[in-house]
C-alpha cells in the first residue's frame, strides 16, 4: 500500500471507537482502529481530534437559478401566490452569466457547509428560456472537483396553461438534463400536468421529482395522482415529492393510511423547514401552525426522507446560508425531537437517506470508495444536528476541498 494521505483519530460514520483513515490514488486504502496505529508513513496527515467524518451532506430540493433575487422582488403578503408571480416577473431578465454568479456563490456556501452532493431545479419556460439550464450546466462542469451537481429540468408555472414549455423541457433532457420535474399545483390541469411530466420521465429513462400539495387545506391533495402514476408505471423508487405540506394538516388515522400508500408507492418526500414555515400558515391570527410535514413519523411507517434547503435569498425564502445542519437543527426544533435516536434519523436525512433519493448505495465509507469525505465539528451525528456542527474539512476523490481555520478566541485584552 502507497498512502498518500492519512486522517487520524477521527469519528468515523457506521463504526465505533477512533479510527484512523488511509487514501490512496483518490480512494480509501484503509480504515483501522486508531490503537493499532497500522499507518505508518511518512505521508501527510491530520489530526481529526476525536471529530465526527462522515461521506458528505446532500441536498435534494434546491432552486439555484433564482437564488439572491430577494433585492429584485417586492415581497407583501408573504404567500405562495406572491412568491411566485414575483419570481416570474424576475426570471424575465435573468441572463446566462448573472445566473451562473449567483448559482456559484451559493455552491461555494455549500461546499464550505459540508455539501457535496446536490439536486437543483432549473425552470425552463418561455421566461426563462435555456439562460438558466446553459448557467448551471456550465456551473455544473466548473465545479465537478469539489461537489456534484444534479439538474432537474422543471415546470415552476405549469403546463397545460404555459404551450412551449412541454416541448422545452424535452430539449433539455436531451442535452444534460439528469431528470424532469412538475409543479401541478400551479397548473389548471393538475393531473394532466403529472401523467405529462411521467411520459417525459419514461420516454428519456429519468426519474421525476414533483413540488406537491403546497398548503394545508387537507382536501384536494394531488398526492393520490402521483401515487397511482408510479405504481402503474412501474415507477417505484423514482419518484420524489417536495412539500406535501398538506400532511402536516392530517389527522392521525389519515395521515397513517396516506404514509402507508406512499411507502408502498416507494415515493421518497423531501420536507423543506425554512421556506415551509414562511409560507404556510399566513392566515392563521393566533395559534400559527407549523405547515412542516413531519418526516420522521412518515420515516416510520418506512417512507424515504430528506431534509433540504430549497430556496436561498428570494420570495420564497428571504433568508439562508445553504447549511443542510442549519436546516437539520431547524427541523429537530420545530419537530420537538431531542433524543440521540431521534437526532441520529435527522442526520440521516441530510445524508444517507439523501443519497438513497439521488440512486447512491449510501453505506459506510469502506475500503475501495472514493476518498470523498467530510469533518464535522462534532463527536457523533446526533451532535452535529443538536448544535449544529460546521463543517471543518473535506475531501473529494482524496483532493481536499476546503479547510476551515479554528477560531481563535482572545481571552485577554493587548495592553499598551
Amino acid at each position: 500500500m502507497t498512502i498518500d494521505f492519512v486522517i487520524r483519530n477521527a469519528r468515523l460514520q457506521g463504526r465505533q471507537g477512533i479510527t484512523d483513515i488511509a487514501f490512496e490514488d483518490g480512494v480509501i486504502a484503509g480504515i483501522a482502529d486508531n490503537r493499532a496505529r497500522t499507518f505508518v508513513c511518512d505521508a501527510p496527515e491530520r489530526d481529526a481530534k476525536g471529530q465526527f467524518l462522515c461521506r458528505g451532506l446532500v441536498e435534494t430540493h434546491l432552486h439555484l437559478d433564482k437564488a439572491g433575487i430577494i433585492g429584485r422582488c417586492t415581497l407583501c403578503t408573504g404567500t405562495l401566490a406572491e412568491a411566485v408571480a414575483e419570481t416570474s416577473r424576475a426570471k424575465a431578465g435573468f441572463t446566462q452569466a448573472d445566473v451562473y454568479a449567483r448559482a456559484a456563490d451559493v455552491v461555494e456556501q455549500a461546499i464550505v457547509n459540508g455539501t457535496n452532493r446536490l439536486r437543483t431545479f432549473v425552470e425552463i419556460d418561455g421566461r426563462a428560456g435555456f439562460r438558466s439550464f446553459e448557467a448551471i450546466k456550465q456551473l455544473r462542469d466548473d465545479y465537478r472537483a469539489l461537489i456534484d451537481i444534479e439538474i432537474c429540468a422543471f415546470a415552476q408555472e405549469g403546463l397545460t396553461n404555459d404551450p412551449g414549455t412541454l416541448e422545452m423541457l424535452d430539449a433539455a433532457l436531451r442535452s444534460g438534463a439528469d431528470l424532469v420535474g412538475g409543479c401541478p399545483y400551479t397548473d389548471p390541469d393538475p393531473q394532466a400536468h403529472i401523467a405529462a411530466i411521467f411520459d417525459l420521465a419514461e420516454r428519456h429513462g429519468v426519474p421525476v421529482d414533483f413540488h406537491l400539495d403546497f398548503d394545508l387545506d387537507p382536501e384536494g391533495s394531488n398526492l393520490p395522482t402521483v401515487i397511482a402514476e408510479t405504481l402503474r408505471r412501474g415507477y417505484q423508487g423514482r419518484v420524489s415529492v417536495g412539500h406535501v405540506t398538506k400532511l402536516s394538516a392530517l389527522p392521525p388515522e389519515a395521515f397513517a393510511v396516506t404514509a402507508g400508500r406512499i411507502a408502498d408507492a416507494g415515493i421518497a418526500v423531501t420536507v423543506l423547514p425554512a421556506t415551509d414555515l414562511f409560507l404556510t400558515g399566513r392566515a392563521a391570527t393566533h395559534l400559527v401552525p407549523r405547515g412542516v410535514t413531519p418526516a420522521h413519523r412518515l420515516a416510520g411507517f418506512g417512507v424515504l426522507t430528506t431534509i433540504s434547503t430549497n430556496n436561498v435569498l428570494n420570495p420564497f425564502t428571504p433568508f439562508g446560508d445553504v447549511s443542510l445542519l442549519r436546516m437539520a437543527n431547524l427541523y429537530a426544533n420545530v419537530a420537538q425531537l431531542g433524543t440521540e435516536q431521534a437526532l441520529a434519523g435527522v442526520f440521516d436525512m441530510i445524508t444517507v437517506n439523501a443519497e438513497r433519493l439521488l440512486g447512491l448505495d449510501a453505506l459506510p465509507p469502506a475500503i475501495g470508495d472514493p476518498a470523498t469525505l467530510v469533518l464535522l465539528s462534532a463527536p457523533s451525528a446526533a451532535q452535529a444536528i443538536a448544535g449544529p456542527a460546521t463543517a471543518t474539512a473535506a475531501w473529494k476523490n482524496g483532493r481536499q476541498s476546503f479547510e476551515r481555520p479554528p477560531t481563535q478566541l482572545f481571552r485577554t485584552l493587548p495592553t499598551d
